[in-house]
């Protein structure tokens, strides 16, 4: 009988039309997942300073067995009339995951399985026990294979690949494994790639492509691994594409009726589907702490990209000729089927003994599936059988194989690789960093040196005229100093000539003691002379002296030059000296976050059930079953009934209690209260949140301030109980107890506090006067993760409120928060790790960014930088829409980045 094409026009027979599984009774209960109860050791990976090369791998082994189900498929209608006289030769124990296999009315065969799923099994659940545990395991970076093995006509193809166009509780293993998968991934990191074959008469073809007849295998000389690469690669965008190239696969695969099935597949039919996933991780790691670029070039590591490989077998049905009654084309077709599945079950025989040659090579069936058994993939197998007496020689083959197939033993191994293409991106955005950097410092430099030449040449001048002034009063001085002493000279000398004239001659002769006299007066005028020479050369010389000195203190335009020199070697040396110690500084803070954060994610207590809510009781980490849910559930009850039972006031009296274990378990109460919004009201009625604040202002024990803050956080939600704790001089109590405590707890509290206070627009000036903003950033100093993400909700709430009033004019001037210094941290926590952190503190640059008084302190500060890669590469595109708004939008960033030539 001539073969057609499946789902399409048949040639010369009927079209196939599926016979859906019966549905699993209501009072079925759902068996244990498929795993393994024990879970895998743990993956030992390589340090990655270790690993050479261009893309480093890391390469983890984990023994892992076949796992073998057996499905049992419900009588149809030709077998309800034929064998309505004789019983089942299968019996099933899906309990004890046996079955046992009739050879007459007394004697039977048992069998164990790792699953046995009865003719009710649903297909969800056939889906959740054999597959699902492949498909989480491609996932996490391993190759996975799931293969439905059977005789013709016993619901492989209804098992496997059932498109469930008509009733989706149908889907077949192979829709239901890429709604896990899609659902899994992210579509800006990851991404999903599949080729659909069939291996028909021996011969490889793309059922995606029919033209693609016969497509070779290659195999790895090194690694030994099997690939195609002539077949067609398809990428996958959604569930919807998915299930379009699935029905073209599905049209293409040949088929023809039999006795035994009225569609019997023909082929062998090989989904195989690509996914490469990025980790994020510690092996990903990239260091924001400190946003220094050059520190931060050496902290960046590249992304770590998993890759995994699924393949999804339909095996074509084993068959005996005399009862499928194949003829001709027919018949050849079924003798290329059994010569493939005999191959497969020889090599599983093989590696069910350890036997030293394995006949991989006797078939391209087994070429393809080297890896499935034997090698590195995980592997589930579903064998699927009939319950009918006639082909009791067939089902116990069948059975007989799964069996062998369980004696396999594979070696998992783990396939991860560098993303270099990522950390190229991020390279760049650093490297315009570092470029602007370097501009700006040029420019200060340049700057720095043209004041400094400014200076001197002032110095210069100044020190000239001075020298000036003083050389020219020193010149007057002595000239007239010069003249008197000529003055007194001649005075003298007229003196001495009058006396000369009257006593040194009498009447023409001449006069001794006259003379004497004059040798005298002669002898004083030389010494007078002679002591006004000596002090003319003292006061030339106390000039000289004086020119020197003035010399010596004016720098020479040389002078000047090395001096310059000396001072730009000297700023040279400090900053790599500057460089250094930063580099040290965040080397070690980087390993205390590190540590930090391990040791806070090992011992961090569970929340409440938002982000913005604390409860008073420290509850255990957040479980996922649901009985522990109910009992928190009932605790809450219990404690609702109580304050309706003994009264607001009763307990309120229990807070100023002199025994601390009364008093502790007080205060958890009202915490407990105050978490549910509709006992807040009534808390605050009844004069609690007073009680709560002198709770803080007078008690030392850091249990009840912890747990005081919580409950005052909750009520700070209300904007109406948000003025009462101003009012009533809260924000100074929440900054004295953030000054004082030290517990992680006790500040995420008070910190979650004064968070909510900075959504309120019109408490903002109060916040900042009374202390709330300065203890909110002081808070920061708590390197914990919740502490950080309550801080950056506050500082993103209080921008946002900043940002609005601003639009509306009703303030003017730069932002209190950058005038309080916390442009910094907002910058440096921008691309936090942690998801909170980063949305938080993505947003406050956002808001600050709004106000165009802003934009001069965030580019010196380097939040543009900040902005563009928001603006690129943010998680959430309402953010890095706004970001992208924001920075065109203002005058004073696209002037920058047009000068950066920075496009966005």
């Amino acid at each position: 009988m001539a073969s057609g094409y499946r789902n399409g026009v048949h040639k010369g027979g009927t079209v196939k039309v599926d016979r859906p599984v019966s549905a699993p009774p209501s009072s079925l209960r759902p068996s244990s997942s498929f795993k393994s109860h024990r879970p895998p050791p743990p993956v030992r990976r390589s340090s990655p300073s270790s690993l050479g090369g261009a893309s480093a791998k890391y390469d983890v082994s984990v023994s892992g067995r076949v796992r073998v189900a057996v499905r049992l498929r419900p009588r149809n209608d030709e077998e309800l009339e034929a064998d309505a006289d004789f019983a089942d030769c299968v019996e099933l124990q899906p309990e004890l995951k046996r079955l046992k296999l009739r050879k007459n009315n007394w004697d039977s065969d048992t069998y164990e399985f790792d699953e046995v799923l009865t003719e009710f099994a649903s297909q969800k659940r056939v889906y959740e026990v054999v597959a699902k545990p492949v498909v989480e395991s491609v996932l996490d970076g391993y190759n996975g294979t799931v293969m439905a093995y059977g005789q013709t006509g016993t619901g492989k193809t209804h098992t496997l690949g059932r498109l469930g166009d008509e009733d989706t509780s149908a889907r077949g293993i192979m829709v239901r494994a890429m709604e896990d998968i899609i659902a899994d991934i992210t579509p800006e990191t990851d991404s999903i790639s599949m080729s659909y074959l069939q291996i028909y008469m021996e011969t490889i073809q793309d059922l995606l492509n029919p033209a693609n007849n016969n497509i070779a295998i290659v195999e790895d000389p090194k690694t030994g691994d099997v690939s195609l690469p002539g077949a067609s690669l398809a990428e996958i965008r959604d569930q919807q594409s998915f299930m379009e190239l699935l029905r073209l696969g599905e049209a293409h695969r040949f088929a023809a009726n039999t006795k035994m099935n009225t569609e019997s597949s023909r082929s062998h039919a090989i989904l195989m589907v690509h996914v490469k996933k990025s980790v994020l991780g510690a092996e990903a790691a990239f260091s924001y702490e400190n946003d220094n670029p050059y520190q931060s070039v050496n902290n960046f590591k590249p992304p770590v990209i998993r890759t995994g490989k699924l393949f999804l077998v339909d095996l074509a049905g084993s068959e005996r000729i005399h009862k499928s009654g194949s003829e001709g084309h027919t018949l050849e077709e079924a003798k290329s089927i059994n010569l493939s599945l005999s191959a497969l079950g020889k090599c599983i025989n093989a590696l069910a003994e350890n036997s030293a040659h394995v006949p991989v090579r006797d078939s391209k069936l087994t070429r393809l599936l080297r890896d499935s058994f034997g090698g590195t993939a995980r592997t589930s197998l579903i064998v699927t059988i009939g319950p009918s007496p006639r082909h009791r020689a067939e089902t116990a083959s069948t059975i007989l194989f799964g069996q062998r197939a369980m004696k396999v033993e594979n070696m998992l191994k783990i396939k991860e690789e560098f993303d270099y293409k990522s950390l190229s991106r991020r390279l760049d955005i650093q490297l315009d960093k570092l470029i602007a950097e370097n501009e700006r410092q040029q420019k200060a430099f340049e700057d720095e040196i043209e004041r400094i030449n400014l200076e001197a040449q002032s110095r210069i001048s100044e020190a000239e005229r001075k020298f000036a002034d003083a050389l020219e009063r020193e010149r007057v001085n002595c000239q007239m100093d010069y003249m008197e002493s000529i003055k007194k000279l001649e005075e003298k000398w007229v003196l001495n000539q009058e006396k000369h004239g009257k006593n040194g001659f009498t009447n023409g002769s001449y006069s001794g003691e006259a003379h004497v006299g004059a040798v005298n007066e002669e002898s004083e005028v030389k010494m007078l002379l002679q002591n006004e020479i000596n002090l003319r050369k003292a006061a030339e010389e106390e000039i000289n002296i004086l020119r020197n000195q003035l010399s010596d203190s004016m720098p020479s335009e040389a002078g000047g030059d090395v001096d310059v020199v000396k001072l730009q070697r000297l700023l040279d040396d400090e900053v790599c000296q500057k460089k250094r110690f930063e580099e040290e500084v965040m080397v070690l803070r980087s390993q205390l976050s590190q540590l930090t954060f391990e040791a806070d994610q090992n011992g961090r207590l569970a929340r409440g059930k938002s982000g913005n809510s604390f409860t008073g009781v420290d509850p255990p980490s957040h479980p996922r079953h649901s009985p522990v849910k109910d009992v928190v559930n009932g605790h809450m009850a219990s404690i609702t009934n109580l304050h309706e039972q003994v009264g607001l006031q009763k307990i309120f009296s229990l807070l100023e209690s002199e025994d601390p274990n009364v008093r502790i378990h007080a205060v958890k109460v009202v915490a407990n209260l105050a978490a549910e919004e509709a006992n807040q009201q009534r808390i605050v009625e009844a004069g609690g949140l007073t009680s709560l604040l002198m709770l803080l202002r007078s008690l030392e024990d850091e249990t009840v301030r912890r747990v005081a803050a919580g409950a005052i956080a909750n009520l700070a939600m209300n904007e109406a109980n948000q003025e009462f704790i101003m009012a009533e001089g809260g924000i100074k109590l929440l900054a004295m107890t953030a000054a004082d405590a030290e517990d992680p707890q006790t500040l995420r509290m008070v910190a979650g506090a004064i968070a909510n206070l900075c959504g309120n627009d019109k408490l903002q000036m109060r916040l900042r006067s009374e202390g709330g903003i300065k203890a909110l950033l002081q808070m920061v100093r708590c390197r914990h993760p919740d502490v950080l993400s309550q801080v950056a909700r506050g500082i993103a709430n209080f921008a946002k409120c900043e940002s609005r009033v601003s639009t509306h004019g009703t303030k003017n001037g730069r932002s209190i928060l950058i005038e309080d210094g916390a442009l910094s941290w907002i910058v440096q926590n921008s691309n936090n790790e942690a998801s909170l952190i980063r949305r938080h503190t993505e947003l406050a640059l956002c808001h600050l960014a709004q106000h165009e008084v802003n934009a001069k302190d965030m580019i010196s500060g380097g939040a543009l930088w900040e902005l563009v890669r928001i603006s690129r590469d943010c998680s959430r595109e309402d953010i890095k829409a706004l970001a992208r708004r924001t920075m065109i939008s203002s005058p004073t960033f696209y002037a920058e980045l047009r000068r950066l030539r920075i496009d966005l």
